[in-house]
């Protein structure tokens, strides 16, 4: 488990002003649960994996590793790196080319304060590399791994000191996307057998959204909204939330109506469209819809009945294989929608869109 409470870490800037990386975050990781920190780069979360990590030292707040209090800014308590319970993989692997695979994953217990027997290191080694699919490639060098075998590499060394703790900045970042791809099933199905607690830090939806238990969406320091993938995804909080996660078409209005159901209406330039409201809008104030370009039907003709059905026309229309990338121009505004692969469009062509209501959801507009 890992527990975060009032983490603050600032920077002095060029300027010699100050600047908070970390700004009052707190966050628990239960047992045996993946946790992924997201967001943009500069938004902190890096900061906050070093700080659990020991690499950094925060400013104020408390960090606990298994219940273990590894920095306390109320009673100064501070665990260098190398005595936390914690295995680590960072961006760029920093594998020793020189060594081989074998080495690579016993640095960490050759270098240990405790003294280990060679037996048991080679005894540990092993178990690491089997649990990373690499048993019998002990004897090969690191310069001649595959870029998907180097990532497992840093894995069975992460591994190896037997953590409670596994922290990942971005170990997927340098493999190309069909690699990527696959690595994240093996990972996500190896932090499952080991039921290992991880905390993942990346700036990718996709490994976001398909290996957690938990995102938190990180901006300017902050943890701006904290959710599993599907809330997440589908009810983001905020404009930042919605745009970051996916892709989104996004419409500024003002909110017309409230239903007590949490439904209502919002004057846009489309017209006036029925959508699901965020709790907490006021009447009159500026929001923005939010809809999916997967959300987005389109039809030839005008059909029967239905809210939110406008007349558009084709400006853009692209085969990507698992769908049809389609973009409407309606008036001054252009909508994003993917449609079926079996979908026929030209250019230039008159279309009905339909934003369906129950997919439309109205924000608050960021100041």
């Amino acid at each position: 488990m890992i527990e975060v409470t009032g983490l603050v870490k600032t920077f002095v800037d060029a300027q010699g002003q100050s600047v908070h990386a970390v700004d009052d975050v707190s966050f628990t990781v239960e047992e045996g649960r993946f946790y992924t920190l997201l967001g943009p780069s500069g938004c902190g979360k890096t900061t906050t994996l070093r700080c659990i990590a020991g690499l950094e030292k925060p400013d104020a707040g408390e960090i606990k590793v298994s219940g273990t209090s590894v920095f306390s800014a109320s009673n100064g308590a501070f665990v260098p790196p190398y005595k936390r319970e914690i295995g680590m993989v960072f961006q760029s692997y920093a594998i020793w080319p020189h060594l081989t695979v074998l080495e690579n994953v016993a640095f960490p217990l050759r270098v240990s304060k405790d003294r280990i027997a060679n037996d048991e290191i080679r005894k540990r080694v092993h178990e690491a590399l089997e649990q990373v699919e690499m048993a019998g490639l002990e004897d090969r060098m690191a310069t001649q791994l595959s870029g998907g075998q180097q990532q497992r590499l840093a894995l069975a060394r992460a591994l190896v000191r037997r953590p409670q703790v596994l922290l990942l900045d971005e170990p997927l970042s340098n493999l190309d996307a069909k690699l990527r791809e696959r690595m994240r099933v093996e990972l996500r199905d190896l932090q499952r057998r080991l039921r290992i607690t991880t905390l993942y830090v990346t700036h990718d939806q996709i490994e976001a959204l398909s290996m957690s238990n938990l995102i938190a969406v990180m901006s300017a320091g902050v943890i701006v909204q904290q959710g599993n993938p599907r809330e997440i995804y589908m009810h983001p909080k905020t404009q930042f939330v919605a745009q970051f996660i996916g892709s989104t078409n996004q419409l500024s209005g003002t909110l017309a109506r409230q239903n007590p159901d949490d439904q209502g209406s919002v004057t846009t330039e489309l017209g006036e469209l029925s959508c699901g409201l965020l709790p907490g809008l006021i009447k009159g104030a500026p929001v923005v819809v939010m809809v999916r370009p997967e959300s987005v039907l389109l039809h030839p003709e005008k059909p029967p009945g239905g809210d939110n059905v406008v007349e558009g026309k084709i400006v853009a229309a692209m085969f990507l294989g698992e769908y049809v990338d389609c973009s409407v121009e309606i008036g001054k505004a252009v909508l994003q929608t993917h449609q079926p692969h079996s979908f026929r469009v030209r250019r230039g062509q008159s279309i009905w869109v339909e934003l369906p209501a129950t997919e439309c959801l109205a924000l608050p507009a960021d100041a």
